[in-house]
């Protein structure tokens, strides 16, 4: 049976100097979800506006349901102002306010989450007390809650994070934030620790203290790690040459995802989310359209 996902959170376009694509985690990781077979929904709101009929459009292309998309009549659809001079370490301004801050609680959306075999957030899309809300609401369905922390400074606040944990069965986040994780939480890190001897205090912290079931820590360059049940399993990652690194890691939730609502194995899952983050990084942009055996072919020229 077809699994079925729903995606929380901004869908907006991601500005360069040049040109301008569409964009936002959440949606990032439906579009990948859609494309590798799976049923979804994205619940967000855009703005009454050019910029919102074309991400409709795009969206449609890959045949995202856009049941739960809003429609603002005051505020514009999300943009993002991005500086790509180093392509390892793109910069972002997220324009505020934007239609995905104002995502309302609707009938359509609650029955989504329902229905669904997990819901996917971030705590960019609830900067805004109205998304804010809506989430919180939506976080008392007994669905699967993945929590891609997301943290984009200034826009995060650590006291709606401790709630947010307080409902996640699976949390994913980065080395960076994972530093910052610590440093609010207080928990000891050695500055010259490698990934494991990071990761798992941090890891051990959460999970005791939270309802957490499962953490992936993603690396970069470097793969990846599941911590589950006192135990690290990891995956180097797999070399590729850079195009950009835009919507990598979404691709890697979505592969993640993909393969652990299949239930493979940790390692099993590590290994597909690190080929779908390596493929993604190869393109340009966050949603390039592909086939699973263009993803497969990253694995193959490891060997």
């Amino acid at each position: 049976m077809v699994k079925k996902v729903v995606c929380f959170g901004e869908m907006l376009w991601d500005c360069f100097p040049d040109h301008e694509i569409p964009g936002g985690a959440p949606m990032n990781v439906a579009l990948h979800l859609c494309q590798l077979g799976l049923n979804v929904q994205m619940i967000s709101r855009i703005g009454l506006d050019a910029h919102g009929e074309k991400l409709l459009d795009f969206t449609s292309s890959y045949k995202l349901d856009p049941t739960c998309i809003q429609k603002d009549e005051i505020h514009p659809t999300g943009k993002v102002i991005l500086d790509n001079k180093d392509p390892e370490n793109i910069k972002y301004d997220i324009i505020s306010p934007s239609a995905w801050d104002f995502i309302a609680l609707t009938n359509e959306a609650l029955k989504a989450v329902k229905v669904a075999d997990a819901l996917i957030f971030g705590s960019l899309s609830v900067r805004n007390h109205e998304s804010w809300e809506t989430l919180y609401h939506l976080l008392h369905e007994p669905t699967l809650k993945i929590f891609d922390i997301n943290l984009r400074a200034p826009f995060y606040d650590f006291e709606q994070i401790e709630i947010i944990l307080g409902y996640t069965d699976i949390l994913k986040i980065n080395e960076d934030e994972l530093v910052i994780v610590a440093d609010y939480f207080d928990i000891d890190l050695h500055e010259k620790a490698g990934h494991l001897e990071k990761s798992k205090p941090v890891c051990a912290y959460l999970t005791e203290h939270f309802p957490i079931a499962m953490i992936c820590v993603t690396l970069g360059s470097k793969g990846a790690l599941i911590y589950q049940e006192n135990k690290i399993i990891s995956h180097p990652g797999y070399r590729v040459k850079v195009e950009d690194t835009v919507g990598s890691g979404d691709a890697f939730l979505s592969g993640f995802v993909k393969t652990y609502l299949e239930g493979k194995r940790p390692e099993d899952v590590l290994d597909f989310a690190c080929a779908m983050g390596a493929y993604v990084a190869t393109q340009k942009g966050g949603t390039p359209r592909y086939e699973i055996e263009d993803v497969l072919k990253v694995k193959e020229a490891a060997k």
